[in-house]
Parts: structure tokens; sequence; C-alpha cells
């Protein structure tokens, strides 16, 4: 409302002026407001501004908050526009084979899925995957939809999803241990800038899990790939730092995995069951990396499905509230998108049915459902979906991740108000 309006008369006076004149005065002020206020109301409540057709425009799907409004209150009014299936699919990374990623667009337009996880192992020029690429978020936007997180697993070493004449070979993470840090910086802010050119969204790394020296390669997923960038937590925490600071800074954001720590299982989960550390506390060193990458801004953390008998006897970790939401939510305070390791392949999760997999997830306070195999979506989302219908907590669960991860995609710069 306009402010500053001049009373008519003080100690019922009206001064010098006969009272048609002052009436007269008064009336003009107030049309005069009238009109300012619905000014206003349509600088703020108007429609959305169409959006461009070319494959790199933002989605048409954006509320209109006004010029202050916050990524959160952005985020929080796209989600609220949001059936609860669509809500529901948000929470879904579904993985892609990279030679062929056309062929998740059928996928993508029916469940209206979160995000892509581009897997396998690719030579195909930067040119090709950026077209690829394209298409998959043409496919997302169509009759408004939301753009898509496009995930890829680039750390280095065996664990390098794009090589080739545009994407140079990355050393392992032993390796990049050994540089110091001026270097590690520039080389990985190099790294991510060619994801950042093709239209990657989020990397699926720096890996923090600390695989101590009397354990090496008898850690099947981390240090038999020389997955780690050293044997103790300090050195470890500080190229973290390092790695996701220059990846974030590139455009790119940054996983850290496998949260709470993978260095010391002697199972792989992903080929075996049992994966299991006996060690890890609520205050143990070896999460130090991981509030290290917290603290340099990682967008996001991916939890392990491996169990920790001191954390929470019951569950891996992927199924745990006192894992997710206790420890990662509250005692370390993280408020970023929290994805799952793979929970379609991976035999660590193959004693639950598929669908409650996701649901286990994101009751346990996860975000974004990874799974490597496109058939998963339509289980994964149907199950997501009943759930939320069938109980009023899980689908305030629902919402409040679906939220996060358009916070997450407002961050990447592919969905906007």
């Amino acid at each position: 409302m306009p402010r500053g309006t001049r009373r008519l008369g003080e100690r019922g006076r009206f001064g010098p002026f006969p009272p048609w004149a002052i009436v007269t005065v008064a009336l003009a002020a107030l049309v005069a407001g009238v009109i300012v206020v619905i000014s206003a109301m349509g600088d703020g409540e108007g429609p959305p501004a169409t959006a461009s057709a070319s494959s790199h425009a933002e989605s048409p799907v954006v509320p209109t908050p006004g010029a202050s409004a916050t990524p959160a209150d952005c985020a929080t009014s796209l989600v609220a526009k949001l059936p609860i299936e669509q809500q529901a699919a948000q929470l879904l990374m579904i993985g892609t084979p990279i030679d062929s990623p056309g062929g998740a667009v059928a996928t993508i337009q029916k469940y209206r899925i979160g995000g892509i996880f581009l897997a396998g192992r690719s030579s195909a020029s930067a040119a090709t995957m950026r077209q690829s690429i394209a298409q998959l978020q043409d496919a997302a936007r169509k009759n408004g939809g939301l753009a898509l997180q496009i995930g890829i697993d680039q750390e280095g070493g065996q664990v390098q999803t794009l090589k080739g004449t545009d994407f140079p070979a990355i050393p392992t993470a032993v390796s990049q241990g050994k540089l110091d840090a001026a270097t590690l910086k520039t080389q990985t802010a190099e790294w991510a800038a060619r994801l950042k050119g093709i239209g990657v969204t989020i990397d699926l790394a720096p890996v923090a899990d600390v695989v101590p020296a009397d354990v090496g390669k008898a850690n099947p997923p981390i240090g038999g790939y020389e997955r780690q960038y050293g044997t103790t937590p300090d050195p470890v925490a500080e190229d973290v730092t390092t790695v996701v600071t220059a990846i974030e800074g590139a455009g790119v954001q940054t996983t850290l995995k496998h949260f709470p720590g993978l260095g010391r299982v002697r199972v792989n989960t992903d080929t075996s069951t049992g994966a299991r550390d006996d060690l890890t506390t609520l205050d143990d060193p070896s999460l130090k990396p991981f509030a290290s990458g917290i603290k340099a801004g990682s967008a996001a953390v991916m939890i392990s499905s491996a169990t920790y008998p001191k954390l929470d006897p019951q569950n891996v970790a992927a199924f745990s509230p006192a894992i997710v939401t206790d420890l990662l939510r509250g005692k370390m305070g993280f408020d970023g998108l929290v994805l799952s390791d793979d929970l379609g392949a991976a035999q660590a999760v193959s004693a639950v049915p598929l669908g409650q997999r996701a649901v286990r997830f994101v009751r346990a306070g996860g975000d974004m459902v990874l799974s490597v195999r496109l058939q998963d979506a339509g289980p994964m989302t149907e199950a997501l979906v009943s759930a939320a219908k069938s109980d009023p907590a899980f689908a305030a669960r629902v919402t409040q991740s679906a939220t996060r991860v358009i916070r997450s995609k407002l961050a990447a710069g592919v969905v906007s108000c």
C-alpha cells in the first residue's frame, strides 16, 4: 500500500482551506493509491514469460513470486504446482546407457523423472554428448515439464565415464592426492569445465571415503580401484575441499560419497551382500572429509548401502533414519541433496522389493533415488506414489524431497523463476 498519505485535519481543524477543496484532494489521492496498488499486483502476479523454444530454454513451468524471491521460495512454489505423481517422479535419477541416451526419452516423458544418470563408458566427442544431453532436456521440458539433473561418474582412473580426445584421461584419486593443492584445483577445474560444456549438471564425485593403509586393496569398492585420496582423514579432507571447490566453481555440482564411508568394508555393495563397517561411530575421524566437503559447498551427498552397526544395527545406511536424518541432516547440518547409491542393480539391497527400496530411502530422509536401470523408473515411481497417497506423513516427505531436488536444479541453472 502507498504510504505517507496526509490526514485531512489536525485536532479537528482543516486549516485555511475550504472543506470542498480538502475533499477533492483526498478523493484524488485515493484514486491514485488504488491505481498504484493494482499496478503493483500486476507486477507480481502476472503470467510467466514465454520460454525460448531452443534446446537450452529454461523450463516454462515457473512461478512468478517476484524479483526478490529466494531459491527456497521458488522451489516451494514450483513443487506446489506439481501433483503428487510428478513430485514423486522428481525423486528419481534413472540410468541410461551413455552411448544411446536417446533410449531414455520415452521414460522421461512418461514419468517426468527428476534426473538421468549417464551409465557406462564412452569415447564420444563433446559435440555428440552435448547434442544427446540437449535431446534429453528437450524431452523433459516438453509440455511444461521440468529440466533434468544430468549425472555422471567422472572421478578418474577406472571410474571415468567419458574418455577420448575431448575428455583426457584423469588419474586415479590416489595419484590426484599426491598433487599439491594448487595443481589439483587447476586440473580439476579443467576436467569439470568439459562436463559443464556438454550439459552435465552434477558429477557423482568426489569420493570422500578414507581407506586405511592396512586395508588398501582389500577394500574392493574403493581401495581396489584406487578411488581414495589418501589413507588418513586430514589429507583426504583437504583434497576433498579442493576438489569440491574446483568443480562447483566450474558450474558443475558435486556429490560426496559414500556416506558415512566405504573405506573399511571388505565387500563391494554393487556385487555382493554383507558389506559391513564395525568401526564407524558418530564421532569417527573418517567423517571429517564429508564434513569438509559440506563446508566447501558440495551440493549433494551420496549414501552407501553398507551396514554400520555402531550407527544402526538394523538397516543398511540407505534405509537408516539414524544415519541419513539424525547424523547427516541433524548432527552434521547438511540440508542439500541426498542421493542413494545404486538401488536398482546393486546386490546389497536385492532382498528388498524394488519399489520398497525407493520408499525406504525416502522415508529415511533421502531425496533422490539412483538406479542404473532404465526399467526401474515405473516400479519405483508407482511405489512412491502409492505410499504417499496412503500416508500423509510420507506425502509430506515426498514434497520436502521434491523441493530439495528442484532447489538443486535452480542452483544448477536448468530451472529458474
